[in-house]
């Protein structure tokens, strides 16, 4: 028999004062309100904890924060450097020789223009873009160790962010900050900040977030139908991009081009549609974006997971399918579902829809 139980949120908590999560400007990240979903799930019997499409792994860390074994999976190539540098490694850090062997240039090396060449007037200022050609170049020289490099490619990541307007790469809008115009949003301190200050920032934080629940956690870099677990988890946590009924749909794909550019910097010359004038990298439309297709996509990733002894999806009330949509495919697949709920309002949005936690077992 299928229950529904809806419980609006009682907790105001928009922080966990036990656990310092990572920051980040990513779209539909979780980090403000993973706490509040934590709390719904915190009292459920498991130990081995899968997120199936990790994002920013803020979930993920949590629940290696909490003790938990963690399996976290992103078919994006950089959010797969995210979780390796903050689930996946247990002690790993950058040290500070290594940070100053990254970000300067040496006379015994041919630094490549390609950002240089194929990015301009499009997201950064020239310097910018050279800048960066000498990074990422460093990167791959100096850096050997896998988690090294995670945590130098992830700090570099939020560094391009946080000058970005929008946090995005879906436009060719660097004018936005060149503009001596007022400015109702945005932080131009914040764009024209050397790109170097940000990164040691970002490095410093990633640094510290490092640590060892003495649980072997494993991330991985699949789409989640070809996600295949050697061992069964107690629990999934599915946090698909939510397709709107109004306004833009969330292509991670396409906002975030330039970052998966930078984690494959040596093929991505040959990645790109050069046709179109943000120079994105070409990609299969996802289902998740797709009103014909989301509905399948949201049946076969829940009978994949059937076996699974909880299920727990995040949703937003404004989405397709709709709430209670939702609760009738869990229904086919477990007896159980309770829905939590509380109001938020995702960075740049003007609605104020309700977030949807169903917890299925």
């Amino acid at each position: 028999m299928k229950v529904i139980k809806e419980v609006g949120a009682q907790l105001s908590l928009d922080e966990d004062t036990r656990v310092k999560l990572p920051s980040t400007r990513y779209w539909g990240s979780k980090r403000k309100i993973a706490p509040w979903i934590w709390e719904q799930i915190k009292d459920l019997e498991f130990t081995n904890f899968l997120d199936c499409m990790s994002g920013t792994a803020v979930l993920s860390y949590l629940a290696k924060c909490h003790g938990k074994r963690v399996f976290a999976n992103d078919e994006l190539k950089f959010n797969y450097q995210v979780a390796l540098a903050l689930v996946e490694n247990n002690s790993t850090t950058l040290a500070e020789s290594e940070f100053r062997m990254i970000v300067e240039r040496h006379q015994a090396i041919d630094y490549p223009t390609f950002i240089e060449d194929t990015f301009p007037d499009i997201y950064y200022l020239p310097e910018e873009n050279r800048w960066l050609d000498t990074i990422i170049t460093n990167i791959g020289v100096f850096l050997t160790d896998p988690y090294k490099r995670s945590i130098a490619l992830s700090a570099l990541g939020q560094a391009c962010l946080v000058k970005r307007p929008y946090n995005l790469f879906h436009r060719k809008n660097l004018y936005m900050r060149l503009q001596d115009v007022p400015r109702s949003f945005g932080n131009k301190a914040t764009w024209d900040a050397p790109f170097v200050k940000h990164f040691r920032k970002f490095v410093s934080e990633y640094n510290s977030l490092v640590f060892d629940n003495r649980a072997d956690n494993r991330v991985f870099n699949l789409g989640v139908f070809d996600l295949e677990l050697a061992e069964p988890v107690d629990l999934v946590y599915i946090d698909p991009p939510y397709l709107p009924v109004h306004g833009d749909k969330p292509d991670y794909h396409y906002f975030y081009h330039f970052l998966e550019g930078i984690v494959q910097y040596n093929i991505w010359p040959g990645l790109i549609c050069y046709e179109n004038p943000i120079r994105p990298i070409m990609y299969q439309r996802s289902p998740w974006t797709d009103v014909h297709r989301i509905y399948a996509a949201f049946e076969r990733l829940l009978a994949k997971f059937e076996g699974t002894r909880y299920i727990v999806v995040s949703y937003n009330s404004m989405g397709i399918p709709s709430e209670t949509e939702l609760a009738e495919m869990l229904g086919r697949y477990k007896p159980n579902v309770e829905l939590r709920t509380r109001q938020y309002q995702y960075a740049l949005s003007k609605e104020r829809p309700r977030e949807l936690l169903f917890i299925a077992y």
